[in-house]
């Protein structure tokens, strides 16, 4: 059986969907038996709902390189 360490990186991969079948699966156990991390990756699926509702716009590689160019500017004209 995986730690509740281990439960709480699948959950947070799972929340980005990057955890693997085998991992999903090792979770879904592991919360059957432990409810701590039950109530952990419950909080976790409706952060990730919230999020998804909210409709968040991250900034793009390029925009993030930009920025950081301008900041840079700002420091060092």
């Amino acid at each position: 059986m995986i730690s509740c360490e281990q439960a709480a990186t699948i959950c947070d991969k799972k929340q980005y969907k990057e955890a693997s079948l085998l991992e999903r699966l090792s979770l879904t156990f592991h919360i059957f038996l432990c409810k701590t991390c039950l109530k952990h990756t419950t909080r976790n699926s409706h952060l990730t709902t919230l999020c998804e509702k909210a409709n968040l716009h991250v900034l793009s590689e390029k925009e993030k390189e930009r920025m950081k160019e301008e900041l840079q500017n700002q420091i060092h004209p």
